[in-house]
């Protein structure tokens, strides 16, 4: 009776965990879904905002660019020492930055091939996320392999911004796919053994909910990116 108990007490949290880390996630992606159809959509707007009169791109743009990488760690790394109303704040702040990173999507992909690419990417996403959950295998070594790929193909990407060569993007994009669709399942097994954790109070548990809500979003945006990136059809 006792562990029958106890092991339903276990399913319960694991639930509420699971519902608040993918409500965190599905507004991330409402917030910043709304801010780049807003922007992306209005070619004066996104050149008042982006765009200098000479034809370059503004300041703001490479603000919107690069901020949310340093707001995801401030997020990640510091939510200890940050109250969850702070953590709240800098999560919507993050998913709106993102948004604007995300408009100029809109003006370089034709509108049919980013809805399918999206639903493609919500497909893969979902099915590595209930491998992730069910599989039995450790992947902690597995995902620190996949880690040390992306931090190379981060400092690649870095470089071919500069140099612009069209095929080491494709590459790049084949290559994130395969690393983006295997650390959501490495994020899924990981916090599916948070989950089952019951030694944490209320707010450390929502904290981390946050926490997974936002790495799940950033895996389900670079898997949605890279895909597009192979898929989409410009204008």
């Amino acid at each position: 009776m006792y562990d029958q108990s106890e092991s339903s007490f276990s399913t319960q949290i694991t639930r509420e965990f699971f519902r608040s880390v993918y409500s965190y996630m599905f507004v991330a992606l409402g917030i910043s879904g709304i801010v780049a159809y807003t922007i992306g959509t209005d070619e004066q707007l996104f050149a008042d905002w982006f765009v200098t009169p000479s034809g370059g791109m503004s300041p703001l743009f490479w603000v919107a660019m690069f901020s949310p990488l340093a707001l995801s760690f401030v997020i990640q790394w510091g939510y200890n020492r940050l109250s969850t109303s702070l953590l709240l704040v800098l999560f919507a702040s993050f998913s709106a930055l993102m948004g604007l990173s995300l408009a100029s999507i809109f003006l370089v992909y034709d509108m049919s091939s980013i809805a399918t690419t999206f639903f493609v990417a919500a497909g893969a996403f979902a099915g590595m996320a209930v491998l992730g959950y069910t599989t039995k295998t450790d992947l902690s070594k597995f995902g620190s392999l996949l880690y040390m790929v992306f931090i190379g193909m981060f400092i690649a990407g870095i470089v071919n911004i500069f140099i612009g060569n069209a095929f080491f993007d494709f590459i790049l994009a084949c290559l994130g796919v395969f690393v983006f669709t295997g650390l959501t399942a490495y994020h899924m097994q990981a916090l599916k053994q948070i989950a089952q954790s019951t030694q944490m109070d209320a707010e450390s548990r929502n904290k981390l909910a946050l926490i997974g809500g936002l790495q799940l979003y950033i895996l389900f945006i670079n898997l949605f990116l890279s895909l597009l990136r192979i898929l989409g059809g410009r204008d």
